[in-house]
């Protein structure tokens, strides 16, 4: 080894843990050393891989391996500190001056070991003690030496545990402050929020109170509308629409009827792919032949039925349909936003307000449920009646002068159509045609 390092410092060669000559040194990866038990024992009892000296931390538990040229740099250092303690012990020595072969004074003025007879001699004024009592006095001082060394280093990492832990009390008292300040923020956003919400839940129940106040009020105007209605029986409305036949000058009830009548035709744009209407749209039957017609939204399908072009969202008006000779048909009005693709289930809760014809003889009024009327005669051409202020809808034997019937008590609040399905041919005998 080389003379530098024969007279390296005895703390260059210390663990910073036991304070002790390195046994089996390694070397952390931030260059300090340790005895290879100390450092792993203090990993082992610890929740990071930290440096106990620098504190640096490993972000995984570093693989240590003996630092073979450190651990001969202590082998070494361990030999001359063994070879100088064997030299302080031994007070066999030689005068170059007496030739005396022990020296067993040292000179305190001098600071020199000298034999008997040169502290009789030459030092006889000088400040002597016994060899053994120096050497005893000298590894004293180097052992109190040592432990003042050991002392430092002990206070040494008292001030290191001292300010990590300043450090992490002061981290911990930002980390309550902070997280009382977001508490506080959210306890002040949550009362924004519910604040917030209230005030849009009392402006939706004030806006609720005025739309109920308002279908209160309706609904109280639609019911005495009603209760007047009530009061008409079916017999006086036939008795009020057939008194129309007494003309008060020279008109018959017909001519009184007239002067709501309104022109119809039929809308190509909603005729079933079966039915046929006429060039002039007055006319429709059915053909077991299916036009190839491009697709749209207003056509009827499945159901046989097709719409009058014309709509009504007010007042009175009246038409006449000729439905002789045939065995099954559909007529009435209803509203423009009906189901036009998929079954139709007839009812006024559906928007449809009908009477149909089956089997020849059977008349029916599409109620819920159905009602059964019973005709005395077979009308052939049959005249629709609709009073949209007053919500009804009538039905007349136009020849024999008679009221089919009367849907009362309806409330319209959209357009009206008129409403004709000439239905099935069922082999040639339904094949007549429905005149508007």
């Amino acid at each position: 080894m080389s003379p530098a390092c024969s007279g390296t410092s005895e703390h260059h060669f210390l663990c910073s843990i036991c304070l002790e000559v390195l046994t089996d040194p390694v070397t952390t990866s931030c260059g300090h050393n340790f005895c290879k038990t100390c450092i792993s024992t203090h990993w082992d009892t610890s929740t990071t891989s930290r440096c106990p000296v620098c504190n640096q931390v490993f972000s995984t538990k570093p693989q240590l391996k003996v630092n073979i040229m450190m651990r001969e740099m202590v082998s070494q250092f361990r030999r001359e500190s063994e070879k100088k303690a064997s030299c302080l012990d031994c007070v066999i020595s030689y005068c170059e001056t007496h030739l005396e072969p022990h020296l067993t004074m040292f000179c305190q003025s001098d600071q020199t070991r000298v034999c008997l007879m040169c502290s009789v001699l030459e030092h006889r004024s000088h400040q002597l003690v016994p060899l053994g009592e120096y050497l005893f006095e000298e590894k004293k001082v180097h052992l109190q030496q040592m432990i003042q060394k050991r002392r430092e280093k002990l206070e040494e990492i008292r001030e290191s545990v001292r300010i990590r832990k300043e450090a992490a009390d002061r981290v911990k008292a930002e980390g309550v402050e902070m997280f009382t300040a977001l508490m506080e923020l959210v306890e002040r956003g949550l009362k924004e929020l519910m604040k917030t919400m209230e005030e849009q839940q009392e402006a939706e129940e004030r806006e609720a109170e005025g739309l109920i106040k308002e279908l209160e009020e309706e609904i109280f105007e639609l019911m005495k509308r009603s209760s007047e209605v009530e009061q008409l029986s079916e017999d006086h409305l036939l008795q009020h629409f057939c008194s129309l036949k007494a003309p008060p000058a020279t008109k018959d009830w017909t001519e009184r009827l007239q002067q709501f009548a309104v022109d119809v035709t039929l809308d190509p744009l909603t005729a079933h792919l079966n039915l046929v209407l006429s060039d002039d749209g007055k006319q429709v039957y059915f053909s077991d032949v299916k036009k190839k017609l491009p697709h749209n939204k207003e056509r009827f399908s499945p159901c046989v039925c097709v719409l009058g072009k014309q709509s009504f969202s007010s007042g009175r008006f009246y038409f006449e349909v000729q439905v002789k000779g045939k065995t099954e048909w559909d007529l009435g009005v209803v509203k423009e936003s009906i189901n036009r693709k998929g079954d139709i289930t007839a009812t006024p809760k559906n928007g449809l307000w009908t009477v149909i014809l089956r089997d020849g003889n059977v008349y029916a009024a599409c109620e819920d449920p159905l009602v059964i009327l019973h005709l005395k005669c077979v009308p052939e051409k049959v005249g629709v009646f609709v009073d949209y202020e007053e919500g009804v809808v009538s039905f007349y034997d136009v020849d024999a002068a008679a009221l089919i019937y009367s849907f009362t008590h309806c409330c319209f609040t959209h357009k009206l159509h008129p409403y004709f399905s000439p239905s099935l041919n069922h082999g040639g005998k339904n094949s007549c045609c429905m005149w508007v």
